[in-house]
């Protein structure tokens, strides 16, 4: 332990002498010497070592899912360094790509602006958009399920509805609701609709047929059966489409706010701040809707562990 926590030191202050060595930005007189990029060379094999030797961690002592955070954690440090690293020493115009350090600036300093467009894109739209499409979704895959007839009429309309074009229905969307959030929200249950509807039909077939004989046994009934046995094997199914759906939703309500916003979102702000080339900020938009869909994601896996925890596909990932 004593000799890993010195290498790690050894790595991070390395790292710290070769930022300190990066000329200042937008210095055009910039000379970068061979031992600059002798000292990257050194740093990519100590990024390729450190990753390897966090991956190599003992998962039974700390968990496999710990283990795999700190390497995903450790490799995107990494990657941020050199993109700092390369961006300044090679003088890339801002307006291309912004190094991070000018990103997390930008982020800080426009935090309550931030705040309002992650407010009337991801609260507002998204997620109720989110959850009335799922809702729908999972209500006609029961209707559709308990009633065939309906799967000659109602799937192929459903269908059509996933392959409408986003850039088409997103301004249709803003005349017929305005240009506020609900027109947004009216975007996210079209995206949402079908993934939901295919997902739980998948998965209420996915019962075992000596299940079935079992409740058919009992004399129970179609509820009966449903909620006691076919819903819980169709959990992994549904929550799969909650997972892909939560970050449809967030690239919907975006992509939606480009044909017409208030002044404020996330697709605004990318929008607008586009038009002024202040790149930072457009990044600091990008980092505030990536972050928003994977921590989703992570609480979806969360719930879906605590609800489905019986499931094999559930027990073969912990």
């Amino acid at each position: 332990m004593k000799k890993t926590a010195l290498i790690a030191s050894i790595i991070a202050a390395c790292a710290l002498m070769l930022l300190q060595a990066l000329p200042a930005l937008g210095d055009s007189e910039r000379t970068i010497s061979p031992a600059f990029w002798l000292g990257c060379a050194v740093m990519a094999i100590a990024a390729v070592y450190s990753v390897r030797r966090v991956a190599a961690l003992d998962g039974a002592q700390l968990g496999e899912r710990t283990v795999g955070l700190l390497t995903a954690a450790l490799f995107g440090l990494w990657l941020v360094y050199f993109w700092q690293v390369l961006v300044v020493a090679f003088n890339v115009p801002r307006v291309i790509l912004p190094p991070p350090s000018l990103v997390a600036q930008s982020l800080a300093e426009n935090v309550p602006k931030l705040w309002g467009d992650f407010v009337q894109t991801v609260i507002k739209s998204v997620f109720l958009g989110w959850a009335l499409g799922c809702s729908l979704g999972f209500a006609v895959a029961v209707a559709i399920d308990r009633l065939p007839f309906l799967q000659r009429g109602l799937l192929p309309i459903a269908s059509l509805t996933s392959a409408i074009p986003l850039v088409g229905v997103a301004p249709i969307a803003v005349m017929w609701f305005g240009f506020d959030w609900p027109s947004k929200a009216a975007v996210v249950v079209l995206m949402t609709f079908f993934p939901m509807l295919v997902s739980t039909l998948a998965g209420l077939k996915a019962a075992g047929k000596l299940e079935l004989e079992l409740m058919h046994s009992y004399a129970a009934n179609y509820w009966q059966t449903l909620l006691s046995l076919r819903l819980p094997a169709a959990l992994p199914f549904i929550f799969g489409a909650l997972k892909v759906n939560a970050t449809l939703a967030l690239i919907g309500a975006i992509v939606a706010e480009y044909f017409g916003s208030p002044t404020q979102g996330i697709g605004f702000r990318i929008s607008t701040e586009a038009g002024k080339m202040n790149m930072p900020l457009v990044w600091a938009s990008i980092v505030v809707a990536a972050t928003t869909g994977s921590l989703a994601y992570a609480l979806l896996v969360q719930l879906e562990r605590r609800a489905a925890f019986w499931h094999p596909s559930v027990r073969g990932s912990k």
